[in-house]
């Protein structure tokens, strides 16, 4: 018997605003959005940021490079306090690099407003994130084990915790991370903590914690099939054997003229493999996943957003959220075992808009895989042309 799909549906009345104007927010946060480089809210932001400025709790679904990091992060900065020198604002995620993402993005916005912004996450002393939050911080961005670190280390207080946002909230609630939650939830918040849950898909699981979590929300949802973006061009190589990959993916290495690009495989061991025999055959190229050294990551992500290396090879763990505008190529070297992961991975190559190319490599065993992505978010994935100077990347 198969789970059927989550079947809340959208609330019908949210108020589109066209503008940020229009949207009744303070003077110094509007410069700080206008002086960050927004011009006009996306379909997200219309829908997002006003029912968190007026303390509402939300349940949004919007796809990948739509503005969700936007949408809450202005939202909540209207409920801060600047003379109240506590943490007001709580948002978790599950990688650092997010983390750190939002974090620019909110000190951005906010730079008129005289608030402190700060993200504490895995890989730094501890005693760096205890000295920020008692030094004033006000919005305050996390992954789950640090956040509950600092709680129970009676560092981070819920008490003043005005606005409690969970990005990536499917992934959040994975096995790996929702432990962590449970235990950050079970500290306690003020009634009148608000809470916004975003994510790119909504499963069963995420409805399920929704429904025990916010009151009376705000639903802005998609369905699945209206998940995949426009933008972006989805092409699929048919291989005989897995063996073939790798050929195959140096082979369009040296015809394609790629600005930057993301290189997709589902496990550290297989990211490795592929990044030492590329490097080996003299392809300049970086290899991410999730259990390196958190300063190397970085050092890796900085050099990857500056151009320094055009071309990363990444575990699912970049999969989500994480803005590189200049990437335009995203290439599946394995499609992934979590079909939703399939939209957030084509996801880096069409920001906001942007338009961009996946090519994915099919085995024959992963023939039944990229049908049932195909049924599932009804899509359509075309074979590469041999002509490939047709592709704009």
């Amino acid at each position: 018997m198969t789970t059927p799909e989550p079947t809340i549906s959208a609330t019908e009345d949210v108020t589109i605003y066209k503008s940020f104007d229009e949207m009744g927010l303070p003077e110094q946060l509007l410069r700080g959005i206008y002086s960050h480089g927004f011009e006009v809210p996306s379909a997200i932001q219309q829908k997002g940021i006003v029912p968190i400025k007026d303390g509402l709790d939300v349940l949004a679904q919007a796809q990948s490079g739509t503005g969700k990091t936007g949408t809450f992060t202005i939202g909540s900065l209207c409920k801060i306090d600047p003379a109240l020198k506590r943490v007001q604002v709580l948002i978790l995620v599950p990688v650092r690099e997010l983390a750190q993402q939002i974090e620019t993005v909110a000190k951005s916005i906010s730079v008129y407003m005289g608030i402190s912004v700060y993200s504490a996450t895995g890989g730094t002393p501890v005693r760096e994130d205890s000295k920020a939050i008692e030094k004033g911080c006000q919005f305050l961005i996390g992954t789950p084990g640090r956040i509950y670190d600092l709680m129970n280390r009676n560092v981070l207080s819920s008490e003043h915790i005005r606005v409690l946002i969970f990005d990536e909230a499917d992934q959040m609630l994975e096995d790996r991370f929702k432990e962590q939650v449970m235990c950050i939830l079970q500290r306690g918040f003020p009634v009148q903590t608000k809470i916004a849950l975003f994510s790119a898909t909504m499963d069963t699981e995420v409805v399920e914690v929704a429904s025990q979590l916010l009151r009376d929300p705000v639903k802005i949802l998609v369905k699945p099939q209206d998940v995949p973006l426009d933008g972006i061009k989805q092409y699929y190589i048919p291989l005989d054997s897995e063996d073939w990959k790798y050929d195959v993916l140096c082979d369009l290495y040296q015809q394609l003229n790629i600005n930057q690009a993301l290189i997709y495989c589902n496990k550290r061991q297989r990211a490795e493999w592929l990044s030492e025999k590329m490097t080996a055959a003299g392809f300049p190229l970086y290899v991410i996943h999730g259990e390196m050294d958190a300063e190397e990551r970085k050092r890796r992500m900085k050099d990857f957003r500056t151009g320094v290396v055009r071309v990363m090879i990444s575990t699912d763990m970049l999969a989500r959220g994480i803005d590189v505008q200049q990437v335009s190529l995203v290439i599946n070297y394995e499609l992934p075992t979590v079909k939703e992961n399939y939209i957030h991975r084509i996801g880096r190559a069409g920001r906001f808009g942007r338009k961009g190319v996946t090519i994915n490599l099919i085995s024959k065993d992963e023939t039944r895989v990229r049908d049932e992505i195909q049924d599932h978010f009804k899509i359509t994935m075309s074979e590469l042309p041999s002509d490939l100077s047709s592709l704009i990347l």
